[in-house]
């Protein structure tokens, strides 16, 4: 039996946050861009990333946490390195 507890409503403008969208669905990683007076913006990091408009009221089964900033830089760094085998952090141009 699916219960939705929380709302896109609780979610913060610029925090990445991960939650499990439906009772069955995988864990999931979004992002918060934008914040109007009825709806956000969310990108959401599936493969491929999908960005998409939510309404406050529209709900999600479990926000799991909102990542520190820390969390956030160490993800970053993985995800730029899984999307582009050549990336190096402090490459210079020869």
């Amino acid at each position: 039996m699916e219960t939705s507890l929380y709302t896109y409503d609780l979610l913060e403008q610029g925090c990445y946050y991960l939650v499990k969208l439906k009772e069955d669905s995988p864990v999931t990683l979004i992002k918060v861009a934008v914040i109007s007076d009825h709806c956000l913006f969310i990108q959401r990091y599936d493969d491929p990333m999908e960005t998409e408009w939510k309404l406050k009221k529209d709900t999600i089964f479990d926000i799991i946490e909102c990542l520190s900033d820390e969390t956030v830089k160490a993800w970053e760094e993985e995800f730029l390195e899984s999307k582009n085998p050549f990336y190096e952090d402090d490459s210079t141009d020869e």
